[in-house]
């Protein structure tokens, strides 16, 4: 029991030290779910009621806490440059062909490499297209088609 008493405490340190470098609330339900098995060693319980405690508390708080947090707690996350670019609709610069390995387009007065998502589209030179993702530092568009 007492090897338990230490595995429990040491789990919940390293559970608290992981969740202090990354507020993000990553681990803060195992914490949790640590303390309660923590509680019910020290109360004399077996371990394998400590272990399915550990189990059920860290799964019911972390299915009830979790989109709470995700709405009140992390909403302010802002859309950095690069996540900012996707959907917006740019002018190719330079014949897009993922064979040749080549193409470029402007967004927001910058010259970025641009692929297409399907590999037999080519884009020429004055093409509008639509940014649908980030690879990397490419761009990979689809052509526009207006309306």
């Amino acid at each position: 029991m007492k090897e338990e008493i230490f595995i429990w405490l040491g789990l919940l340190i390293v559970f608290l030290i992981i969740e202090i470098i990354t507020v993000g609330l990553t681990t803060i339900w195992m914490a949790g779910g640590t303390l309660v098995a923590l509680i019910l060693c020290l109360a004399g319980f077996n371990l394998w009621c400590q272990i399915i405690s550990f189990l059920i508390v860290s799964f019911i708080l972390l299915l009830f806490t979790r989109p709470f947090a995700m709405k009140y707690i992390n909403c302010h996350h802002e859309k950095t440059n690069y996540e900012q670019v996707i959907g917006k609709v740019v002018k190719i610069t330079k014949k897009v062909d993922n064979l040749e390995e080549t193409g470029a387009a402007v967004v927001n007065g910058l010259e970025w490499t641009a692929r297409t998502k399907n590999t037999g589209e080519i884009l020429n030179p004055g093409d509008l297209a639509k940014v649908i993702e980030i690879s990397g530092v490419k761009l990979i568009v689809e052509k526009y088609q207006e309306g």
